[in-house]
């Protein structure tokens, strides 16, 4: 929960030697990890994206992940499910508040996996962007939280995204170009649009 003058809470918990961390994509991931590792924390990910679509996006960033985790020796847990149908089932018409469910459907898969393999903390490398709603995220984080007894662990990485940015570029890794759900897509290529317009 943001505190009353509007900003995330301060990382006040004790920091886990390990958690698991919920990865949208490699690019993300980069300065997440070294931000983890830096602080005694050893990450291990957890893929489980059901938003991101289509087929060969998903396919593309999946990969990328998997070939970033095996360069930098970070072991990497997969739920491998495509899941365009279940995403638009949860988001049941509400196109325009996706994010929330987006956010509740992969976070209670990171929570539900450490729980049933040890992990004493979960966390997630969305936490770095600065164009998704942080609040929520957190939100979602201590929800999937108290529902699996396992803690969230909040982490404010967006001041290295930058960084992260820049360093996946000078990696080669595969950069996309939206959030990941079609609606996402849409948003992004319909602004464009409308700047060139």
């Amino acid at each position: 929960m943001e505190q009353a003058n509007g900003n995330p809470p301060r990382e006040a918990q004790p920091l886990p030697d390990r958690v698991l961390l919920h990865a949208c994509c490699a690019p993300c991931s980069i300065a997440c990890v070294d931000d983890l590792r830096e602080s005694g924390v050893e990450p291990t990910a957890f893929w489980y994206n059901p938003n991101i679509h289509p087929f060969t996006e998903y396919r593309q960033r999946r990969n990328t992940l998997r070939e970033y985790a095996a360069s930098i020796g970070m072991a990497l847990a997969e739920r491998d499910e495509y899941g365009l149908r279940a995403f638009l089932q949860e988001v049941d018409g509400a196109f325009d508040a996706r994010c929330p469910v987006c956010y509740r459907m992969r976070l209670d898969a990171a929570a539900a996996y450490a729980a049933e393999h040890g992990f004493p903390a979960f966390s997630t490398t969305l936490l770095i962007s600065p164009y998704q709603n942080h609040a929520l995220l957190i939100e979602a984080g201590e929800r999937a939280a108290s529902r699996y007894g396992v803690p969230f662990l909040y982490r404010d990485f967006r001041p290295r995204f930058r960084e992260g940015q820049d360093r996946a570029r000078e990696l080669g890794l595969y950069m996309q170009k939206y959030c990941g759900c079609i609606f996402s897509e849409e948003d992004r290529y319909r602004k464009r649009k409308k700047k060139q317009a």
